[in-house]
């Protein structure tokens, strides 16, 4: 009997490669991790979504309705951490609760602007020619006004409310998005696998979802990441101006504003408000050059 069998090897298990785009995420992470600024940044973001998600449950006060006549723009003791405003209401609850709006109104707002935004910069930068001229000239329309003034603009005619203002926000930010992730798809779509998987008959739907936006994320996050800080304080300023957040809400610009009357006697009424404003944009803003730094390839680990 041969014993040609007695020797065969057993099939080894095939080693599954690594996944390179998880590669360059972990390498991306790691970065972030060495640069101070942007851990800082990101610790601020995250209890600032902690505050916004149970702090309301804990204020010692309701912001809206529970009113001390008697102890009206009182300064900051153990009763009112942060004093009372000219209605005897409690400075510390109402921005607490106005953390979950301020961060509400910036999320959403740039969420909504991005989308609009990545959809016709995709658009634009892959169809090219008459579409990428229709598109770019709007947008280009849109950039000429700052876009304070441009979300001003839109508010003033829509109204005042929260609902408006992020609609407001998120029309003044399509055109960011817009040129961004034009000039991204531009690259991508010139590098050989793109003609490559053209040549295997892939749809334009699928080449844009599965091989070109997925390949032009950085530049979206970090600019979606900076882009809320704006959002904060252009919300903040619509507010500020009447324009935004209607009383009684506990909105920090709507808060600012009611304190500016208050400077001298009480200047603690726009203070705290004010400097709720400051961390929560300078949070986003300390991420934002950070993530820019991580996923730029010249930067070593």
């Amino acid at each position: 009997m041969s014993r040609s069998n007695e020797h065969i090897e057993k099939p080894q298990t095939a080693i599954k490669p690594p996944n390179p785009r998880l590669k360059s995420w972990k390498s991306v992470f790691n970065k972030l991790k060495k640069n101070k600024s942007a851990v800082v940044g990101g610790v601020l973001i995250i209890l600032l979504i902690i505050i916004a998600l149970v702090g309301p449950y804990l204020t010692p006060y309701d912001p809206l309705y529970d009113q001390d006549v008697t102890n009206k723009l009182a300064t900051p003791s153990s009763d009112h951490w942060f004093g009372t405003d000219n209605f005897g209401r409690d400075i510390f609850s109402r921005v607490i609760q106005g953390t979950g709006l301020t961060l509400m109104i910036g999320f959403f707002s740039i969420l909504l602007g991005a989308t609009i935004g990545i959809f016709l910069g995709i658009i634009a930068g892959y169809y090219g020619k008459r579409t990428d001229s229709i598109i770019m000239r709007i947008m280009d329309v849109l950039l000429a006004f700052p876009s304070i003034l441009l979300a001003l603009t839109i508010v003033t005619v829509l109204g005042g409310s929260m609902f408006n203002v992020i609609i407001a926000v998120a029309i003044s930010s399509i055109p960011i998005f817009a040129r961004i992730v034009r000039g991204s798809t531009l690259s991508v779509k010139k590098l050989e696998y793109i003609d490559a998987m053209r040549a295997l008959g892939a749809s334009d739907s699928r080449i844009i979802f599965k091989h070109i936006l997925p390949n032009i994320t950085s530049p979206i996050i970090v600019q979606a990441t900076l882009s809320i800080a704006t959002a904060i304080l252009s919300a903040s300023g619509l507010s500020f101006l009447g324009l935004g957040a209607q009383p009684p809400t506990p909105e920090w610009g709507a808060m600012l504003s009611d304190g500016r009357n208050y400077l001298y006697n009480a200047p603690h009424v726009a203070l705290f408000p004010g400097l709720a404003i400051v961390v929560a944009v300078l949070a986003f803003n300390l991420l934002g050059d950070g993530l820019r730094d991580a996923f730029d390839p010249k930067t070593r680990e």
